[in-house]
């Protein structure tokens, strides 16, 4: 009964959860007092047979080490001494173990760690009731359940049963009860690499020595915590990524890792440099704007002027918007040609095949060049009076004015201005036949 009640007290501290002899304190020592039950009638050295009321004496001393090997796994040993006492004959039994075994600890990092215990005890009867100096060692096989209960990271309290036999002088089957005050310590190796969980700068992932137990996965001699590519090999330099294409882009961050490129554009090569990565350049070759894919805007005329720009994209121009100039040369060419058109004496009719064909070449020449307004000044020879010949003049400018628009120019282009006979052609108003006529200016 006092072994029942004791157990249940020590069940009621142990509720909660523990360190006991954790994977990063590998080593645990414990020192506590054990308490023997007998099991058994004694069997003493000369048959007789002591079967009165036995009891157990508490304080004597019981120590024990362990080493952990894996996991919950340890091995070590423990010594205690015991003492019973038949109160019925006042005879004291007193007895020295030994043990050596094999501990196996459940939730072995948390605050309450079953576990259970199986080796061999090695028995020696110090002292029995006939012969008090007797020495009787026997050996014999054993098992142990017990628990540990963490009070902090290496300190705790153990208890624990173990059953054992001593098989003669004298004979008796016993229970050993212990507990009392366990202590974790040293350092383990989690990850069983080599390198202990104290230097180690990566306990729970087996590594390397050379890397204070952190792996390289990829091989390339830089460690994984380091690396910011783990799983593909590449120079420390680079954080251990490669850089397939040596453009300085890794190739984690290049979009073109096989072919070297511009940093500006992830990597990738700019073959015309318009700054527009190959890939998605429709013209690779020839540099052209974003906004037309990378391609060149068309200059049909090759003026340097975009068609989409050129209002003369059919014609070579000199001027900002495509188009050809009107020169004073053109417009030479032009009054060259108009000196041809010829009026009637008192008409604006214009007058013979020369004269039609002269108009018709002139709208070629307008076409030729499409930008420019034309000025036609109509003037009149020195036959009859001013406000006549005025009126004369501008039927003659309009008549080759609606002539030229009939062709197929645009009226816009083109202004009509009366001169009447105020400028004859070189001051000679002689000239009648070569007054009539028609020249033509830039505005």
């Amino acid at each position: 009964m006092k072994f029942i009640r004791l157990m249940l007290v020590i069940s009621v501290l142990a509720s909660g959860s523990i360190f006991a002899q954790t994977s990063a304190n590998p080593w645990q020592i414990s020192i506590g007092a054990t308490i023997p039950s007998i099991n058994s009638d004694i069997v003493n050295r000369n048959g007789t047979v002591a079967s009165g009321d036995l009891s157990g004496s508490i304080g004597l001393p019981q120590a024990s080490l362990y080493r952990k090997i894996f996991k919950g796994l340890s091995i070590g040993g423990q010594v205690a001494l015991g003492k019973t006492k038949d109160e019925s004959t006042s005879t004291d039994y007193e007895f020295f173990s030994m043990h050596g075994a094999l501990k196996y600890g459940f939730n072995i990092d948390g605050k309450f760690s079953p576990y259970v215990k199986a080796g061999v005890y090695g028995t020696t009867s110090l002292k029995d009731g006939t012969d008090s100096s007797s020495l009787n060692t026997d050996y014999s096989n054993f098992g142990t359940v017990g628990f540990d209960y963490a009070l902090g990271e290496k300190l705790g309290l153990y208890a624990e049963y173990s059953i054992g036999k001593i098989n003669e002088n004298p004979e008796v089957d016993y229970g050993l009860l212990s507990l009392g005050l366990s202590f974790d310590f040293g350092v383990g190796d989690r990850d069983k690499d080599g390198v202990n969980d104290k230097k180690d700068k990566c306990p729970d992932e087996p590594g390397l020595k050379e890397f204070e137990g952190c792996p390289d996965t990829d091989g390339d001699g830089v460690p994984d915590p380091q690396d910011e590519c783990s799983e593909v090999a590449g120079p420390a330099e680079n954080k251990g990524c490669p850089d397939t294409d040596g453009d300085t882009v890794l190739d984690k961050d290049d979009a073109c890792p096989e072919v070297a490129g511009l940093v500006a554009l992830n990597g990738c090569p700019d073959a015309d440099e318009d700054g527009i990565a190959d890939g998605d350049d429709e013209c690779p070759e020839e540099a052209g704007p974003a906004e037309n894919n990378g391609c060149p805007w068309p200059d049909s005329d090759n003026d340097g002027v975009a068609d989409k720009d050129d209002d003369c994209p059919e014609l070579a121009g000199t001027t900002e918007n495509g188009c050809p100039e009107l020169t004073d040369e053109i417009l030479s060419t032009i009054n060259q040609v108009g000196s041809s058109i010829l009026f009637p004496a008192n008409g604006s009719k214009i007058m013979g095949e020369d004269s039609i064909n002269a108009v018709a070449e002139i709208k070629g020449i307008l076409d030729q060049n499409p930008i420019g307004i034309i000025v036609i000044q109509g003037h009149a020879s020195s036959d009859g009076n001013e406000d006549y010949n005025q009126k004369l003049s501008l039927l003659r400018a309009e008549s080759v004015r609606d002539e030229l628009v009939g062709l197929g120019v645009d009226a816009s282009r083109l202004e009509v201005v009366a001169m009447g006979s105020s400028k004859p052609l070189n001051g000679d108003a002689s000239k009648r036949a070569k007054n009539r006529r028609v020249e033509f200016y830039k505005k």
